[in-house]
């Protein structure tokens, strides 16, 4: 609690004891919303069924803990040797997050039960004093907050981080097979439509690579390279099909007005600018026709859009955005460079760790992630059960997507961890065999 705050609530309990006084006697207050800090807490390091009172995860971090603590004693002697001495600083930076963080997790909880104590004593009675409560009710409920974000960085720092999670990002979307009319290119459209709202609105730069529409506005294929913060980190998420249910608008005769179901996939691809990847030419097929989108007459008659193929693996790029012929080749082989570069992490995660699931649905790019049920004005992500019943704000970009993404991130992590302590027990129980 902060030393402001906490003087007030100091205060208001010790000259309630001697007066009594009107909610207007003390002024800077204000209301706490009702309903609100009436439940004792279940957010505190030691309270509650969760994540952090599994008997793994507590183990895993008791000897995380205890091994910060060894390490620290280890470098007050003066016999270690310099080399020691670096390698123990090290791992003793690496732990020191884990033990900061656990250490202002204990501190928040019991100030929070100092608070549910004081509210406790303040409670009921004749003299209650209600604007003391209030206060006391607020304080709880900014304690009970920081201690779940604390909890929140705490997980993260017992997970491995993705090491791409900073990375930019080349997203596609690709339209799918439907069982009849359009949807699939509308909603591809609608799709490419929403992620780079929330490219806008989460303030992250937006290049577009290459755009094929279709009829009826609809769309076959696009890409697009998203720069800023922590971009992978997010969208590395929405990589997989997604699926819509819905009426078709236009292109269907009236005996066809019935819900179609349609797919489209996208893919999710982090940058490679950073990574040096190098192509032979010889292993390079490059290819060159005309445009088939839009652009103007002077890109529809001439041969400015390219296709790389990577004879070795068959993986194919092309781009036909631009009305020069240069920029569209640089653009395919950046698409295909990424391309490759995602192959390979995915064949080097698979070996490492198969099992591992921190990055939820972007390993397997292929299954169905997502369903956006227009005729019932339902959202459903098939991963973590959420449901969210306004179609078209969740395809805005805004909070929504940013809700179910952040929900995503959370129970990756959790799973992240529960995998990691769970490997860890197996490894502490047979080296002490």
């Amino acid at each position: 609690m902060s030393v402001h705050r906490w003087t007030r609530v100091c205060a208001l309990r010790f000259f309630s004891s001697f007066v009594p006084f009107s909610p207007k006697s003390i002024s800077g207050t204000r209301s706490f919303p009702r309903g609100h800090g009436t439940r004792s807490s279940r957010l505190s390091c030691h309270a509650g069924d969760d994540l952090l009172q599994n008997g793994a995860v507590q183990r895993h971090l008791k000897r995380l803990l205890a091994e910060y603590t060894n390490i620290s004693s280890s470098l007050q002697q003066a016999e270690v040797s310099d080399s020691d001495r670096r390698v123990l600083n090290r791992r003793l930076l690496e732990l020191s997050t884990v033990a900061t963080t656990f250490q202002s997790c204990e501190s928040a909880a019991e100030e929070l039960a100092e608070v549910e104590a004081l509210l406790q004593s303040s409670t009921g009675g004749e003299t209650e004093d209600k604007q003391l409560v209030e206060l006391l009710k607020e304080e709880q409920h900014v304690v009970e907050k920081r201690i779940y974000n604390l909890k929140r960085k705490l997980i993260k720092t017992l997970v491995q981080s993705d090491e791409q999670d900073t990375s930019s990002v080349i997203l596609e979307v690709v339209a799918g097979r439907t069982t009849g009319g359009d949807i699939c290119q509308q909603f591809t459209r609608e799709m490419f439509d929403m992620y780079q709202a929330f490219a806008f609105y989460k303030d992250w730069g937006w290049e577009l690579f290459n755009y094929t529409p279709a009829d009826y506005g609809g769309l076959h294929h696009a890409a697009a390279r998203i720069t800023g913060d922590d971009v992978y980190g997010w969208l590395k998420f929405e990589g997989g099909t997604h699926r819509v249910q819905r009426i078709p608008e236009t292109g269907l005769s009236s005996r066809m007005q019935r819900i179609h179901t349609g797919t489209m996939t996208v893919v999710v691809l982090p940058n490679t600018d950073d990574v040096d990847i190098t192509l032979d030419p010889k292993d390079l097929r490059i290819d060159t026709f005309r445009s088939r989108g839009a652009g103007g007459q002077s890109v529809n008659t001439t041969d400015s859009a390219v296709r790389i193929v990577h004879l070795p693996t068959g993986t194919v790029a092309e781009c036909q955005q631009s009305r020069s012929q240069l920029q569209n080749r640089d653009t395919a082989l950046r698409l295909l460079k990424a391309r490759l570069h995602q192959s390979s992490l995915g064949q080097k995660m698979g070996e490492r760790d198969s099992a591992r699931k921190q990055q939820v649905g972007t390993r397997y790019q292929s299954e169905r992630i997502r369903t956006y049920n227009f005729s019932q004005d339902r959202v459903t992500d098939h991963r973590i059960g959420y449901v969210t019943r306004d179609t078209k704000e969740f395809m805005s970009g805004g909070e929504l997507l940013e809700e179910v993404i952040g929900n995503l991130q959370e129970w990756s992590e959790r799973e992240a961890l529960l995998d990691l302590v769970t490997s860890a027990d197996t490894g502490h129980a047979g080296a002490h065999r």
